[in-house]
């Protein structure tokens, strides 16, 4: 989408639509006195990013924000400090980010990617059209709780799932996979549930996260009212569509709120999520609390809760081997780049190997 063409209507927003407030207000004094004034960044772009401000859209450079930190680049979503005067025109700064959705990179480096900034409500969209993966859900689920926003799961195309019974039984497995998060079906062929998102991404800024394929762009399209964002067929056979949004845009909705428009993830990394992990294991880590011994790994371990939820078929075998995968994964992220962390795990194999070496010899009499 061309930022040229930005709605005209968007322009005459005020910053206070934008998300701007008192406390944003106190931060951005320091550069008003230089002159600068405060604009929401809607796009970034090969090191230039459109700013919209209360005069309306204005392109500026970004050398002055370009750190080697991938995480503290200028992103969609942050409230810069711009010049409105010269060419070109820059960024100066912008201000601290009240959350951020972060994932990781799929580099050998695993740096963090920051994906949007200052973000209120992450809505997770799937698409119903192909049978569900909850494991992907409970990885962006991971990785929006620890960004700081309310997650949402929007199902979509529920048009293509006609029957009610079939439809509830699905939405069940997504609310049993999301404790705590709202689950809405929509279809924006139909109208269904637009509604209701609406009303919830009306207020704040909202951001609209899944793979490709999954109806981000059509339901964008519903929730703006116009046809903004390009729409590509998605494939029967699979479900998959091609990246019909390619960078990140920052929408104002007319009946109120901020959407920001990703495009598809074909990977979602998690990138030091372990809070956002529990979170969305709220119940395993509820039983957690209760096992005997406050490291218990959930292995072997004699008076594990965990494990006695399993044998009792309180908790699904298939939700603790996510949580087990998703925590060894996060752990070996960090490790990369916590050089402490890295020297602990070491030390506990060390610890966990002679202590099997040990048991080996007592179980042969003391022959190793």
């Amino acid at each position: 989408m061309s930022f040229n063409a930005f709605p005209q209507a968007s322009l005459a927003h005020t910053l206070t639509s934008l998300g701007w407030d008192d406390a944003w207000a106190a931060e951005f004094t320091p550069y008003a006195e230089q002159g600068l004034a405060p604009g929401r960044v809607v796009r970034v772009d090969r090191g230039q990013c459109d700013v919209l401000t209360a005069d309306g859209i204005v392109r500026a450079d970004t050398a002055f924000v370009t750190p080697h930190d991938p995480l503290r680049v200028i992103c969609t979503g942050d409230w810069a400090a711009v010049e409105t005067a010269g060419n070109p025109r820059y960024v100066k700064a912008y201000l601290p980010r009240r959350t951020a959705f972060v994932r990781s990179t799929s580099s050998q480096r695993s740096e963090g990617q920051i994906l949007a900034a200052n973000v209120d409500h992450a809505i997770i969209a799937v698409s119903l059209a192909v049978e569900l993966d909850l494991g992907r859900i409970e990885r962006f689920l991971a990785l929006a709780w620890e960004s700081g926003a309310q997650p949402l799961v929007v199902l979509t195309k529920a048009d293509l799932v006609p029957d009610p019974v079939t439809l509830g039984h699905l939405v069940q497995d997504v609310e049993t996979t999301a404790p705590g998060v709202q689950v809405l079906t929509v279809s924006s062929h139909t109208g269904e549930g637009t509604d209701v998102l609406g009303a919830v991404v009306g207020s704040g800024t909202s951001v609209l996260l899944g793979v490709s394929g999954a109806g981000k762009s059509t339901l964008a399209n519903a929730l703006l009212g116009t046809d903004v964002m390009e729409v590509q067929a998605t494939r029967d056979v699979d479900g998959k569509g091609r990246h019909t949004t390619t960078t990140r845009n920052l929408l104002v909705l007319p009946g109120g709120g901020v959407l920001i428009d990703t495009p598809g993830l074909r990977g979602v990394g998690l990138f030091d999520a372990e809070a956002g992990v529990g979170q969305v294991f709220s119940e395993i880590e509820d039983y957690a609390a209760e096992c005997r011994f406050h490291d218990c790994a959930h292995e072997a371990e004699p008076g594990c809760a965990v494990l006695a939820a399993l044998e009792s078929g309180a908790l699904p075998e298939r939700r603790l081997e996510s949580y087990r995968k998703l925590l060894r994964e996060n752990q070996r992220i960090v490790a990369k780049t916590d050089a402490r962390l890295r020297s602990e795990i070491r030390r506990d194999w060390r610890l966990k190997s002679a202590e099997g070496r040990a048991n080996y010899s007592a179980k042969r009499g003391g022959r190793v």
